[in-house]
């Protein structure tokens, strides 16, 4: 592919597999597939044990794009040293379970052109199943940009991890991926727009995000550490404690019917002045037997 016309900035769509084959072929000719004239795409083994490996050689000797396989660093440090060594001055860290809409980067490339305060572009995602039927249609969310207070704030709905593309410049200005935490997006999306930048939903439909039995979301321990740990870095934030107690309260309420444990121990953690509706809703949950 031709590397940057003044029209067609190169992107570079980073996918970073683990486990996922049954899922990273159809993510792969997704990208093949855009209608963008410019993408770069490297895809990057990060120590799978299924047969990811072969699945994506076979696709790579077709295709051509660039592959490498190493053992387990982490995504975070995937990605950082991926994005050092491509040349797109865009770019797309996409997942190795999900799907792009062929105008995907054809639509964010056009809103970003002479947008420079925009540092990432996002769209609307449509859920679908590991078989990859929709689950429901996509919601109707219309465009939205977003600074610090509305993603800190969750003022808002956020930017959908699949559909993030990312101004070169401002990933650098702020260090890229923090290998620390291991829910990388929210914190980028954190520190660039803390950094003055702006993140612009579109509303178009651009990706299809595949739920599956290992989706992160569904590992409530994880995303409440993680989550803790990235708003801890803006602990100077006035709303700082009430940012935490109201994510307390939102993983109460999830928790409450499938995790009695950890339910017990978050509301052990929320202040009875930061209680809400979704505390109450979540003692319910947890006082009453589970219908069958």
């Amino acid at each position: 592919m031709k590397h940057s016309e003044a029209d067609a900035p190169l992107v570079s769509v980073i996918i970073a597999s683990y486990n996922h084959g049954a899922f990273v072929e159809a993510s792969i000719a997704s990208v093949l597939a855009q209608t963008y004239p410019n993408v770069e795409l490297l895809v990057v083994d990060d120590g799978s044990q299924d047969d990811s490996v072969a699945r994506i050689s076979g696709l790579q000797q077709r295709h051509g794009f660039d592959f490498s396989v190493q053992s387990n660093k982490g995504l975070s440090r995937t990605l950082n040293e991926t994005i050092a060594r491509a040349r797109g001055e865009l770019i797309a860290p996409f997942g190795s379970d999900d799907v792009m809409l062929p105008t995907r980067l054809a639509l964010q490339v056009r809103h970003m052109r002479n947008k420079p305060e925009v540092g990432i572009c996002a769209g609307n995602i449509e859920p679908i199943d590991a078989a990859g039927r929709a689950l429901r249609t996509a919601g109707d969310r219309p465009f939205r940009r977003l600074n610090f207070d509305d993603v800190f704030l969750n003022r808002q709905p956020g930017a959908p991890a699949p559909t993030l593309l990312i101004r070169r410049d401002a990933f650098e200005k702020i260090g890229g991926f923090d290998p620390d935490i291991r829910l990388e997006d929210v914190l980028l999306e954190l520190r660039i727009t803390e950094a003055g930048y702006f993140i612009d939903v579109l509303s178009d439909v651009v990706a299809q995000y595949r739920v599956h039995a290992s989706n992160t979301y569904k590992n409530h321990r994880f995303m409440l550490d993680n989550m803790l740990r990235t708003y801890a870095h803006f602990s100077s934030h006035p709303a700082y404690q009430k940012v935490c107690s109201d994510y307390r309260n939102s993983m109460f309420l999830k928790c409450a019917r499938s995790d009695k444990a950890l339910a017990r121990e978050l509301l052990g953690q929320i202040p009875l002045a930061r209680w809400d509706t979704k505390t109450l809703r979540g003692l319910l949950r947890l006082t009453l037997p589970r219908s069958t």
